[in-house]
């Protein structure tokens, strides 16, 4: 990779890396503290990657579990690479539950160390706002508590929802979101987990890897869902985040939403445009995990198709198991996409233009012991 340094505009800005929380039960208060001791957010999907989903190559030197050192995640991962900015994605996103007010405690805990852990440390490391999308007046009132901080970019909730995330009951989240000008971003990680439906509409695969390869599902429909229930004709100015839910099935969408539309567009009377246009326009698409098709310049050919130097940003998924390296993502591309999708489009969305100064550099704060109580390992991607 090119020599940047001198460089004014961001070159690479990784849209999701997952960071570590130490002492989370500190910042619960009873009964929240004992239940978190005891159970965490539960038993997690059941598909278990027999690997583990975290890499041991990402261990601390001074110990703790994997992207808990703001110092060494730094170090390991941005400096490696030159990554200007890392966009944090936290350690979960949370699985639909019988009781809002155990989840909402344990998101404002976890948006708290964010802040105060991590986004303390360095401008390069950018946070997310974790929400409970399943109690709305809650998640409006955690947005409107943390937009304002400066190191805040996004909000991040579940892709798995209990009924299609376009619909009303989600509005004024997405209404929150917007007024102060953040994307809301769906991650996967709770399809099957929790109360939630199964993660496919066939019912539960046997193997993680089915899981694994059928996350798209849920995208597909939750970006069906916003763009058919006119959320984007409703908020003009929000942008929806696809986090970790794969890229080639979008223009199949498009296309298949298009054609219907046009023999279908009195279901949908609000719609002003083809839903491709909306698509276009509000929806991005993070990188990991990228499909590898066999011929290499098939790859090219889909991104192609679905406008990516607009729709698609670069994400590595450190510190997982299929996290990706980004010198060696794209590089058949034109020249002018890859600058889109390795930073243009994420620099433009998250307000992240200038490259960050050199003193900006990793600092060392002093190191945590290991999280209280991890993530159950099939709980993630």
């Amino acid at each position: 990779m090119t020599d940047c340094a001198e460089q004014k505009s961001a070159s690479l800005i990784d849209t999701d890396v997952h960071q570590a929380l130490p002492h989370l039960h500190d910042r619960l208060p009873p009964p929240w503290r004992d239940r978190w001791v005891a159970v965490g957010l539960g038993a997690g999907t059941g598909y278990l990657n027999p690997r583990g989903v975290l890499r041991s190559d990402t261990l601390p030197p001074a110990g703790g579990d994997p992207a808990s050192d703001p110092a060494f995640l730094l170090q390991d991962h941005l400096d490696r690479y030159d990554i200007d900015y890392a966009i944090l994605t936290g350690p979960f996103v949370l699985p639909l539950g019988t009781d809002p007010d155990y989840l909402n405690a344990v998101a404002r805990a976890v948006n708290d160390a964010t802040v105060e852990e991590w986004l303390t440390v360095s401008p390069r490391l950018q946070g997310s706002i974790l929400i409970n999308s399943d109690d709305p007046s809650a998640a409006v009132g955690e947005i409107e508590r943390l937009a304002g901080h400066p190191g805040i970019v996004q909000v991040l909730m579940a892709s798995t929802t209990r009924r299609p995330c376009g619909q009303r009951h989600y509005l004024p989240i997405y209404e929150a979101a917007a007024a102060h000008g953040l994307p809301v971003a769906l991650h996967p990680g709770a399809e099957g987990a929790g109360s939630a439906s199964p993660p496919t509409p066939v019912g539960y695969p046997s193997r993680y890897l089915e899981w694994h390869t059928l996350l798209p599902l849920t995208a597909m429909a939750q970006v069906a869902s916003l763009v058919c229930e006119g959320v984007f004709e409703r908020i003009p100015t929000l942008r929806v985040v696809v986090v970790e839910g794969g890229l080639s099935w979008l223009p199949h969408l498009m296309w298949r939403l298009d054609k219907n539309f046009m023999a279908l567009r009195d279901t949908v009377p609000w719609l002003t445009r083809r839903p491709s246009d909306y698509i276009r326009d509000h929806i991005r698409l993070t990188t990991q995990p990228i499909e590898e098709p066999d011929g290499p310049d098939d790859l090219g050919r889909i991104f192609g198709m679905m406008a990516a130097e607009r729709t698609v940003m670069f994400s590595s998924d450190y510190p997982h198991w299929d996290s990706d390296n980004p010198r060696l993502l794209f590089r058949r591309l034109d020249r002018d996409v890859r600058q889109r999708i390795m930073s243009g489009t994420a620099a433009e969305l998250y307000q992240l233009r200038e490259r960050p100064p050199r003193s900006a550099r990793t600092t060392q704060p002093e190191h945590r012991s290991p999280a209280t109580h991890p993530l159950p390992a099939d709980q993630a991607e």
